[in-house]
């Protein structure tokens, strides 16, 4: 990893090992779908955020967090699936954890013009 410190790529690599343990519990169940859908969605956050840290201006770093927002919102919505779906496993702390990492993009893309 990089030296110098930086919240939202920190947040979203941490928030991608979550996803990859929750992709494993997913499947352990059974629940290949859903965890083959959480595990695009949640990984490409972390993925688009790093690309954007070596974008090539304001509007290619703005493009790719937007991109990071859509797929942190995706990934929301999956993850309220499980919550709500009888017969599947939720973590709590990562839906907590997206929402937060949602609320940390949206403030990035409305600060960078």
């Amino acid at each position: 990893m990089d030296s110098k410190p930086n919240l939202i790529v920190d947040l979203t690599f941490d928030f991608s090992l979550k996803i990859i343990y929750f992709s494993e519990v997913l499947e352990s169940k059974k629940k290949f779908n859903m965890a083959n859908q959480l595990f695009r969605c949640g990984t490409s956050i972390g993925v688009n955020v790093k690309e954007a840290q070596g974008a090539e201006s304001k509007v290619d770093f703005r493009h790719k967090m937007k991109i990071a927002y859509k797929e942190a919102e995706e990934t929301e919505y999956w993850l309220k699936l499980c919550k709500h779906a009888e017969s599947y496993p939720f973590n709590e702390t990562m839906y907590n954890d997206v929402q937060s990492i949602i609320k940390v993009l949206g403030k990035i893309i409305s600060s960078t013009h």
